[in-house]
């Protein structure tokens, strides 16, 4: 049985499908650390941390921010369910730039003041939205 020469990746979030195409390669924010997918990988299921998904078509890389779900691979399709999944175009920068200095400043403070974890979080995908809108060019809109 031949291998396959593309993945079909779809990519789901609670909301919406934002990504339903083939393409050549992506790289998944695994909750262990970032993996590569290449048509015909061996099956797995894998939850999800806080990143930057990337997909590549030919030469053309693209971005989405995840965070937290599932993904699941198989030799010729990769489906990743998000809980959270955002096109570049979509953040907000400065709202970005504000959720960060506000988790920032939680994490500045001593921890029996706050919930670390979830300022940690909050941190992270502010960092990970500025990161995925930077790749694209996207600026804080005045």
């Amino acid at each position: 049985m031949a291998l396959p020469t593309k993945l079909q990746l779809q990519v789901v979030s609670a909301e919406r499908m934002l990504v339903n195409q083939p393409v050549d390669e992506v790289v998944i924010p695994g909750s262990e650390g970032y993996f590569g997918v290449l048509p015909g990988h061996t099956p797995l299921l894998a939850t999800l941390s806080v990143g930057e998904l990337a997909y590549r078509r030919g030469a053309e890389w693209s971005y989405l921010m995840l965070a937290f779900g599932f993904a699941e691979v198989q030799p010729g399709a990769v489906t990743v369910l998000a809980e959270t999944a955002e096109r570049p175009a979509e953040i907000d920068i400065a709202r970005a730039e504000a959720s960060k200095r506000r988790a920032e400043e939680r994490l500045s403070k001593p921890p029996i003041d706050i919930d670390f974890e979830r300022a940690r979080i909050a941190l992270l995908k502010s960092l990970i939205r500025l990161q995925v809108a930077a790749k694209v060019g996207i600026r804080p809109r005045v």
